[in-house]
């Protein structure tokens, strides 16, 4: 259950602007443009909690939407969207997390690292983003917000010219203060994330109706 999840318009907006600018992409590589959307799990550092409070070691969901542009061959840029939900570990004290982000990321495309096939690509991502948290139920008061860092490895299969399917692995380190008093960390979170992704990539560049010349 995500119905407690909700974008805040100042995260919505980039997002959405950034969309619609590429949906008007008639032509071009279909590497070029890509959207992103993908579902998984994560792992919260149990550092991120205060005392008496923990987390299961893997949790469910984590989705991540991203819209990525590449303007060299080798090199290009995303921007993504990702929300995490983690909740306490059995005869611990009751909560649940809502943890989203939003992150600029440069891509470098590794695919010439694996040369047994010609569908499989490797690619790296790193970049900096902001990190929401929210607590729910007893502790909703505790929210906090924080810079981080995300760095993540994608190993795509081809389909076809257009689509492709990926697993990521993402670390996202959190820049976050110490809970004070610590009362305010009571069902909150303030550490580094791993998430695991399983996802499909879908070309929104290209010439789809130019048809044979």
């Amino acid at each position: 259950m995500i119905s407690n999840f909700s974008l805040k318009p100042q995260v919505l907006l980039p997002v959405m602007t950034l969309f619609c600018a590429v949906l008007g992409w008639g032509q071009g590589d279909t590497s070029t443009v890509k959207a992103q959307f993908a579902l998984g799990m994560n792992s919260p550092s149990q550092a991120g909690f205060v005392d008496n409070f923990e987390s299961e070691s893997i949790t469910f969901p984590s989705i991540n939407l991203g819209l990525q542009y590449m303007f060299k061959p080798k090199i290009g840029a995303k921007l993504d969207f990702g929300y995490n939900r983690f909740s306490n570990v059995e005869n611990t004290p009751e909560f649940k997390v809502n943890y989203s982000r939003i992150n600029a990321q440069l891509v470098f495309d590794a695919s010439e690292i694996l040369s047994f096939s010609r569908r499989t690509g490797l690619f790296l991502h790193a970049g900096p983003g902001y990190s929401m948290v929210k607590p729910l139920g007893n502790y909703g008061e505790n929210k906090t917000s924080f810079l981080n860092a995300l760095g993540g490895v994608e190993l795509h299969y081809g389909i076809s010219d257009a689509l492709s399917v990926y697993v990521d692995g993402s670390y996202i380190f959190g820049f976050a203060d110490e809970f004070n008093p610590v009362s305010s960390g009571f069902g909150s979170f303030n550490g580094d994330l791993l998430t695991i992704t399983f996802g499909a990539s879908i070309s929104l560049s290209g010439c789809y109706y130019c048809g044979d010349r």
